[in-house]
């Protein structure tokens, strides 16, 4: 089994999963992990836009998890984002026709329906894409664009005449111990005093996924793919989270106690938050040049905190069996 991103949170603790249940597991990524490779799992240095190093490191593999991606900051040139987002996939689904690769697991995110539109309990059949031409971040677009080309290559032949069977899961943020993107970016927000704020409603409802939940779920979906499952998850989406909405504002207080600050009391309009977060995204793209430097605050982030967008996992729970563990997200922060 192949794991792209193998050197990220998710992309290591799937592979740790993985070798656990006594799977052979290549961990593919231009960085090798923070954290100890097990035992069972080889590291392979390689780049998804190089279809040379992709083929060579999936001999005898039989199963790829892609995660790898780019452009999650949002501060990334656009080109270079699509390069690997989209021109990856591309030589990914390539690659597993050629090495005749039969499971191809995608991970995908709810932003690709979700671009500041409100969702309540939506699912997978009837809550279409974004937009691509209104999405406003290159990550959601490019994201959105390669949930569709995998989708799209389920079915297809491999070079052997088997078929490739594929399938993408959607999941919001991610935390657990020692999350690199999501936690440490709120952190560094609240010890700006910037979540002193509230933004808009406080009812405002999202969903969350717990690393350990979002492991489950992948190796699920591996399973779903295979002829004894009969291939259930074929061409298949799955939105996959915690099981609950959680109100954002209330959801973070315990990294706010954490931090020894206290919780976010002074309102300001939605509106002038998102002017906030425009100029600095313009600032940054005009200053690059000369001077970078990372926005407090983007557009995307402020809709993901001022507009509710929660899923249903019905369809994960009930074809992959799916079932969601309790955790805290105060026993995340460290």
């Amino acid at each position: 089994t192949m794991v792209t991103g193998g050197g990220g949170y998710l992309g290591y603790n799937l592979g740790c999963a993985l070798v656990s249940s006594g799977v052979a597991v290549v961990l593919f990524d231009v960085r090798k992990p923070k954290w100890e490779i097990p035992s069972g799992a080889d590291f392979f240095r390689g780049d998804v836009r190089d279809y040379e190093a992709v083929f060579e490191a999936c001999e005898g593999v039989d199963c790829v998890f892609h995660v790898a991606a780019c452009g999650m900051s949002g501060l990334e040139q656009a080109n270079h984002i699509e390069s690997i987002n989209v021109g990856g996939t591309k030589i990914i689904i390539d690659v597993c026709k050629q090495r005749n690769i039969p499971r191809l697991i995608y991970t995908s995110t709810v932003n690709v329906v979700f671009g500041g539109n409100p969702i309540e309990e939506g699912d997978e059949e009837t809550v279409p894409y974004f937009p691509l031409e209104k999405q406003f971040n290159h990550y959601s677009r490019t994201k959105a664009i390669a949930d569709q080309m995998v989708l799209a290559a389920n079915g297809t032949l491999l070079k052997g005449g088997d078929k490739l069977h594929t399938c993408v899961l959607r999941p919001p943020g991610i935390y657990g111990p020692e999350e690199q993107r999501h936690l440490p970016r709120v952190a560094v927000n609240i010890q700006r005093r910037l979540f002193n704020f509230k933004f808009g409603n406080h009812k405002v409802q999202m969903n969350w996924v717990h690393i350990g939940n979002l492991v489950q779920a992948h190796l699920l979906a591996a399973e779903a793919l295979t002829s004894e499952k009969g291939y259930v998850a074929s061409g298949q989406a799955y939105y996959i989270h915690d099981g609950e909405n959680v109100i954002f504002s209330e959801w973070i207080v315990p990294l706010f106690e954490k931090l020894g600050y206290r919780k976010p009391w002074i309102h300001i309009p939605v509106l002038l938050a998102h002017i906030a977060a425009t100029v600095m995204e313009y600032l940054h793209l005009i200053l690059k040049p000369v001077f970078s430097f990372t926005p407090f605050l983007t557009r995307n982030e402020v809709w993901n905190v001022t507009v509710t967008h929660t899923f249903r996992i019905d369809k994960a729970r009930n074809q992959l069996g799916y079932k969601p563990q309790k955790f805290s997200f105060a026993d995340s922060v460290d």
